[in-house]
């Protein structure tokens, strides 16, 4: 009887210690939550994607995470919020994901932004730009939120001490009506307001206009010399081609949209070359960066989606980072671990060393960000006089 029980307790013992290691073998599920396939952002998407899969084949090659391989479950949500909404219930709930990446569109993470804040599963977001993406949901609660990309406020900064700098007499403002639009606008103005500028004209348009003279007619009559842009690409081309309509054509300056081939392609050569914007990467340069993008260039939709690659990437050798420093997937220990990550990752775009807080979760900032606009169809770094001359006190926030 002593035998068989003894067998008994063995057995068990001996399937429990299966189990164990058997989940320990098990696949970490990583997710994307974005655009793929509606939005003038999408290959956006895409070209993230494409990043977020090298980096996942490059950290399996060397034996994934503690023996554990990552794998990925993409959802497209069409840049639609309740859709996003659902995916990310989706991934968090079904698909039991230990972190979430993206989303494209900005207005999007703004939907759901509560539920892995809830669930306390984390969010790498590595596209979209909007500032209160990455706010906690109340002042000094856990946030789960982080982010590997331009930040809007940033680009605002630095757009609006050019405008400050080079003298414009009369500002206008002009966005789309997305939450992308609403919160760049937002932006656009408290900066302003900080430099002492008095906007002259404020516009909005849909981000499916194609005709935005009404708008600039009443810019023009007002004096404006400098419009600040904040859409998506194809609309900011179409606002582009509505200047040339009317003959109008004050500085240019924009969200970094303009830096998607959907805007070249909407404006045209000429027109495309107008607008100045800020951008986190000009050109692949460094090793690694033209390394990658031999892996990806024939999947992209354009060179110039290569910087959401990089974006992608990156993030996920920020999550691997957490995974290894917290033990495992358990989110709480994650998030705990990217606010104070006790090594160097070195990434794509660069090296990040402690690059979140408890209070800061973004990865990059406005020393990462350089000016841009295109030129003979290339994207190239701008530097005037006025560039050359901003400091660190001129930019307001």
């Amino acid at each position: 009887m002593k035998t068989l029980l003894l067998t008994r307790r063995l057995a068990i013992a001996a399937a429990a210690a299966l189990t164990t290691l058997a989940a320990a073998a098990q696949d970490i599920k990583l997710g994307f939550n974005g655009d793929l396939s509606a939005s003038p952002s999408a290959q956006s998407g895409a070209a993230g994607v494409l990043g977020i899969q090298a980096a996942i084949e490059d950290i399996n090659a060397a034996g994934g995470i503690n023996g554990r391989k990552l794998t990925l479950v993409v959802r497209d949500d069409q840049s639609q919020p309740p859709r996003s909404i659902q995916n990310m219930s989706d991934l968090i709930d079904n698909e039991k994901v230990a972190a979430v990446f993206g989303p494209t569109n900005s207005g999007n993470a703004m939907a759901w932004k509560n539920i892995p804040n809830q669930k306390k599963v984390v969010s790498m977001g590595m596209i979209g730009g909007g500032t209160d993406i990455t706010k906690p949901l109340s002042p000094g609660a856990d946030n789960y939120m982080f982010r590997v990309s331009i930040v809007d406020r940033e680009q605002v900064a630095a757009l609006m001490a050019y405008a400050k700098k080079a003298g414009f007499k009369k500002v206008g403002l002009i966005a789309e009506t997305t939450g992308y639009g609403t919160g760049g606008l937002k932006d656009m103005q408290e900066i302003a307001k900080l430099h002492g500028i008095e906007p002259a004209a404020v516009e909005r348009f849909a981000v499916a206009d194609t005709d935005m003279t009404s708008q600039l007619n009443k810019m023009k009559a007002a004096g404006v010399d400098l419009i600040v842009v904040w859409a998506q690409g194809t609309p900011t081309g179409q606002l582009m081609r509505s200047m040339e309509k009317i003959n109008y054509f004050p500085a240019v300056l924009s969200s970094w949209a303009a830096d998607n081939v959907t805007f070249y392609d909407a404006a045209g050569k000429t027109l495309a070359e107008k607008p100045v914007f800020m951008r986190t990467m000009v050109d692949p340069t460094t090793p690694k960066q033209k390394a990658l993008f031999e892996r990806v260039k024939g999947k992209l939709a354009a060179p110039s989606a290569f910087t959401f690659t990089a974006h992608g990437y990156d993030a996920v050798l920020l999550i691997a980072a957490a995974i290894r420093q917290a033990g495992g997937t358990d989110g709480e220990k994650m998030r705990a671990a990217l606010e104070d990550l006790n090594a160097p990752v070195e990434g794509v775009m660069k090296t990040y060393n402690k690059p979140f807080s408890k209070t800061q979760h973004e990865a990059l900032t406005a020393a990462d960000f350089a000016f841009v606009k295109w030129s003979d169809g290339k994207l190239t770094r701008h530097s005037d006089a006025v560039v050359q001359s901003l400091t660190a006190a001129d930019f307001k926030r």
